[in-house]
């Protein structure tokens, strides 16, 4: 058989500026998860397109390709809307665990296919996966039966989802093409697609603590996939949060599960509690529920009632104690003062240090280990006040994760003044 087309004219006009044609884009994809186009010759695409970015209908081609590489799910049968919300990571990120059950509990489906943590930012999956039984694994048939039992779901994406952008993703990983934003709404939006909910919002941060540091790239990002997602027959926004300072007051797996849970019980931190409610807002609107009162299902216990039954579905004990750390190292304050800056990436550093995320994706992660911060920015101190604490397996791991923190927060005189930046920044819509 003769190929239509020759990977190395599409990788030549890509290079010099050109755009691809929707059978070119759809060719290459598909020839390259068969195996016909090599690593090497996609990674020049890659560059390619990092280099000089890609056209909107573009993108779309390229994200439609990589659905119909592999199966794409349908809850048209379960009789209710679905909706979604994807995360661009960051440190103490632990929103899914109360979103899914707050949102579900208006009667609405929530099938929301997570992944693990690599690097500084965690993975909503390593969480989890703290409780004692619980597992992230379900087959489709467990998947749709949960969603209509329970009407919320958070489990790993399926092998078969988007296995274009599997190969892909790890092509970028080791070509310095990560950064792409055309690579990367393309591979968020195509398992999302496929994923075959209704209605996708999606928190797309900016701050040190974040994939996207700058504001306007975040932006752009944020843009790009409302963009993918309308043109896909989606109902799709984005809300571009700031992840300059760690969310919440847990880093970690097991201790941020233990947040999310105070969370659920009405409690918890302002900073969580705020952005779930504004997700949770906007998932609902978009699935079609209307001036839905958030914050009384969880006062009112809804959510939670809702967590436990999941939590029950994927064969987790939600009354089961969390594993404890068995080594631990408090950080004081050496003098009275107001906690003025508190750096991210520093401290998801720190908690990977710690054993709390993995350098590889094979890699285990300690589910005790992390950090617990008992001061956040604006909040006052008096000396030898514990600013915050260490938990690891291995007491051996404190100095370097010490290291990882020197120079990353600042603690101002007591009389010192602290506005606090918005959470969420600003709305994108269609």
């Amino acid at each position: 058989m003769v190929e239509p087309f020759a990977a190395v004219d599409l990788i030549r006009r890509k290079r010099d500026g050109g755009a691809l044609e929707t059978a070119e884009i759809e060719w290459l994809v598909r020839s390259y998860t068969s195996g016909y186009v090599g690593d090497e010759q996609m990674a020049a695409l890659a560059m390619a397109i990092f280099l000089n970015g890609m056209e909107r209908r573009e993108i779309l081609d390229l994200t439609r390709a990589m659905v119909a590489s592999g199966e794409r799910l349908d809850f048209s049968g379960l009789g209710k809307p679905t909706t979604d919300k994807h995360s661009t990571g960051g440190v103490g990120d632990k929103i899914t665990l109360p979103l899914m059950p707050l949102v579900a509990s208006f009667g609405v489906a929530v099938p929301q296919l997570s992944g693990r943590g690599l690097g500084h930012t965690g993975g909503t999956l390593d969480k989890l996966e703290s409780i004692p039984g619980w597992r992230a694994e379900l087959g489709n048939e467990e998947l749709h039966r949960q969603l209509e039992e329970v009407g919320g779901v958070v489990c790993a994406a399926g092998a078969e989802l988007a296995p274009a952008d599997k190969k892909l993703y790890a092509l970028r990983d080791t070509t310095g093409t990560v950064e792409a934003i055309p690579l990367i709404a393309s591979s968020i939006m195509s398992k999302k697609i496929a994923e075959g909910t209704g209605a996708l919002v999606l928190d797309v941060k900016f701050g040190s603590g974040a994939f996207m540091r700058e504001q306007d790239r975040a932006r752009e990002l944020a843009r790009t996939m409302v963009e993918l997602g309308t043109d896909a027959g989606l109902e799709v926004s984005a809300l571009l949060t700031d992840m300059n300072t760690p969310l919440g007051r847990t880093i970690g797996n097991a201790n941020e599960v233990r947040e999310s849970v105070e969370v659920l019980a009405g409690g918890g931190p302002a900073d969580v509690v705020e952005l779930t409610c504004a997700l949770a807002r906007e998932m609902l609107e978009l699935a079609g529920v209307r001036d839905a009162d958030v914050e009384g299902h969880l006062a009112g216990g809804q959510a939670m009632d809702l967590w436990r039954r999941a939590v029950r579905a994927q064969g987790g004990d939600p009354d089961a104690a969390l594993p404890e750390p068995s080594e631990t190292h408090v950080v004081r304050a050496e003098r009275d003062g107001v906690l003025a800056r508190q750096d991210a990436y520093a401290f998801g550093l720190a908690a990977w240090r710690l054993g709390a995320g993995r350098a590889r994706k094979q890699d285990p992660v300690v589910h005790t280990a992390g950090i617990d911060l008992h001061v956040k920015p604006g909040e006052p101190v008096r000396a030898g006040d514990p600013l915050w604490t260490l938990a690891a397996e291995d007491g051996s791991r404190f100095e370097g994760a010490l290291a990882a923190l020197e120079g990353a927060w600042e603690l101002a005189g007591p009389d010192a003044s602290f506005a606090a930046p918005p959470l969420v920044v600003e709305r994108i819509g269609a």
